[in-house]
């Protein structure tokens, strides 16, 4: 489903998510020294690289790995590939990521890569080369206690296999078996985890769920309208149903579908599966982007791109919440409006920090080589991301802001104090 135009004045990605460090810096009176440091990444790593492609041929690829800040730990953050994946975009993710990180208490810092290239135009032989050949040019700019890539928009278990594998057949012989970790989402019998590819959607219910304790709202009568339908949106549809919310209406790139009385979340995840799109699902009824964003339902959960809510269209929303389950979805002006108008937002840097976690714990069952149950994992997200929303919670009532200042807080004050114990070297 595309934007429609905003007459809202439109600033790079990167930008918008700077402008949200400051304003909540502002808030909390963030010390300036450390307040400079975080307004820009650390590194940013821009290769260039050629991969033989099919026919014979060469082509040249552009890559990027941008390092936002390691204070607390690793370099942590996904790898895409999209057409539209350029240096801003990786910018801004690497700066969510290290809030992310930092809310949630996890001993990671923040970053993000990807390649400028449509996955879906490739043989399987040729997206393997090119994800090894980016690998390679990579270097020793990832490592398992460096920087840690995992699976994003464009890419998967089998993508971070190859990566790992990479990356161990370019260090020493006797370290091979000891950088698993040098990537996380990865295939279960190469080192992955349980729980890895449904964390982010398990860690979107857990958000709602606290909200919902925390507003007396009962879960299982919620109506849900699901932007995106990849694995996060197909995840999130499906751990609602079984929780007994009623899913009306979902949108993709291919159109949108509704089902006032609501529809099989399982069973559209099977027709998109089959068909790469929701558009015709013999268990709803086609409908139009309008359709999508005013349908009659009480949480909203945008899951697919940036910028996806404005000016435009905030005003359509019938929802009393939105749960941002997507990095970046809903635009300042669109989130003020939306929040004038009595409305809740569950910000991007908590609800969406499951996969973070999770890759957390996939990290540290590859150091100890010791693989964890399944329900161990989603205990223990739980409890991690309860408690994060517990202290956005208290944040957000002790400087009387917005929930997603609040999470910023959250992390910022966790930033500053370490920053006061190990001081700024030299």
């Amino acid at each position: 489903m595309t934007l429609v135009d905003s007459p809202e004045k439109q600033v790079s990605l990167h930008e918008q998510a700077v402008r949200q460090f400051h304003e909540a810096a502002e808030i909390m009176d963030l010390n300036p020294d450390y307040r400079a440091i975080l307004a820009h990444p650390k590194n940013e790593v821009i290769v260039n690289f050629p991969v033989r492609m099919d026919t014979g041929e060469y082509r040249s690829f552009r890559g990027y790995r941008i390092q936002h800040n390691n204070l607390l730990g690793p370099y942590k953050g996904g790898i895409r590939f999209s057409p539209h994946v350029d240096l801003d975009e990786v910018k801004a993710l690497a700066t969510w990521m290290t809030w992310k990180s930092a809310l949630c208490d996890v001993p990671f810092g923040g970053g993000k890569g990807g390649i400028a290239f449509d996955p879906r135009e490739h043989s399987q032989s040729e997206l393997e080369r090119i994800v090894r050949r980016f690998t390679h040019a990579l270097g020793s700019n990832i490592g398992p206690d460096h920087d840690i890539p995992a699976p994003d928009l464009g890419s998967n278990a089998q993508t971070m296999v190859w990566m790992m594998d990479t990356y161990a057949n370019s260090t020493a012989a006797a370290n091979r078996q000891s950088v698993k970790g040098v990537v996380t989402g990865k295939p279960i019998e190469s080192g992955g985890s349980l729980g890895r590819e449904k964390a982010t959607g398990q860690g979107v219910l857990f958000s709602l769920q606290h909200w919902c304790d925390e507003t007396n709202t009962d879960f299982s009568g919620l109506r849900v309208a699901i932007q995106g339908y990849g694995n996060v949106g197909s995840n999130v549809g499906r751990l609602f149903e079984v929780y007994g919310a009623t899913i009306v209406s979902v949108a993709d790139h291919t159109g949108a579908v509704i089902a006032p009385d609501g529809l099989s979340a399982f069973e559209l995840a099977d027709h998109v599966a089959e068909t790469g799109g929701v558009v015709d699902f013999a268990g709803a009824t086609n409908c139009s982007a309008d359709d999508f964003w005013s349908a009659d339902v009480d949480v909203l959960v945008p899951g697919a791109l940036e910028n996806q809510i404005t000016l435009a269209n905030v005003d359509q929303i019938q929802a009393r919440v939105i749960v941002e389950a997507a990095n970046g979805p809903t635009t300042p002006a669109a989130e003020e409006q939306f929040l004038a108008g009595g409305g809740e937002v569950l910000p991007d840097i908590l609800v969406n920090a499951g996969g973070v976690v999770v890759s957390y714990f996939e990290w540290l069952q590859n150091k100890s080589a010791q693989p964890w149950t399944l329900d161990v994992v989603d205990n223990k997200l739980r409890d991690v991301l309860l408690g994060a929303a517990d202290r956005t919670v208290v944040a957000k009532g002790n400087h009387g802001c917005s929930r997603r200042n609040a999470a910023y807080i959250v992390a910022l004050e966790k930033l500053e104090r370490v920053y006061d114990q190990r001081g700024i070297f030299p």
